[in-house]
């Protein structure tokens, strides 16, 4: 099993939870794992498509708000 997966797996149960019953440690926990996982997923294909995507759409969005 890839250790992205796992990660993902992971962040999935993690932010599945109840986020009133969060103590400090839990958050600081999940944004180390959320961390991890995207140094891991940022160089693979599927990295670079989250990336080319998501500026595509900021670009798309900034020129939709300049007249």
């Amino acid at each position: 099993m890839d250790l992205a997966v796992l990660l993902a797996v992971i962040i999935f149960f993690l932010v599945r939870r109840r986020p009133l019953a969060r103590k400090r440690s839990d958050a600081v926990m999940t944004a180390t794992v959320v961390l991890v996982f995207g140094v891991l997923i940022a160089p693979t294909s599927f990295g670079h498509w989250i990336l080319n995507t998501t500026g595509e759409l900021a670009q798309g969005v900034s020129n939709a708000a300049t007249p």
